[in-house]
């Protein structure tokens, strides 16, 4: 998974869809989610999207694990600030924590319980 927040969201979109091909998955006012060949995430954010307001050091890389909790907690114990609490949507569970230069990186895999 990746995603940026831009100023520049209407140019960002065009830039994705029309020049580099990305196939829009998903669009409404303010976001827009593009599936990369291989079935990964790649979203664009606008400033008014106030969820993704951390997103402020560039582009968001997501690492994929087995165990989104496990990792998280693992991660605390050795004192990662997580920004924000772990979500949850569909089949997919996510959380942003700040690496040690305060980029914005996030862990995501599985939701075992989609609800």
């Amino acid at each position: 998974w990746g995603g940026i927040r831009t100023e520049r969201f209407d140019e960002s979109v065009a830039f994705f869809r029309d020049v580099m091909g990305l196939t829009v998955d998903e669009q409404q006012s303010g976001f827009a989610s593009f599936k990369m060949p291989n079935g990964d995430k790649f979203e664009v954010f606008s400033p008014e999207d106030s969820d993704h307001d951390f997103f402020t050091t560039g582009p968001v890389i997501g690492f994929g694990v087995d165990d989104v909790d496990a990792t998280r907690s693992r991660l605390e114990d050795a004192g990662v600030e997580f920004v924000a609490p772990t979500q949850a949507e569909g089949e997919y569970r996510w959380a942003h924590f700040r690496g040690p230069d305060g980029l914005i990186f996030e862990i995501g895999g599985r939701n075992d319980n989609p609800g």
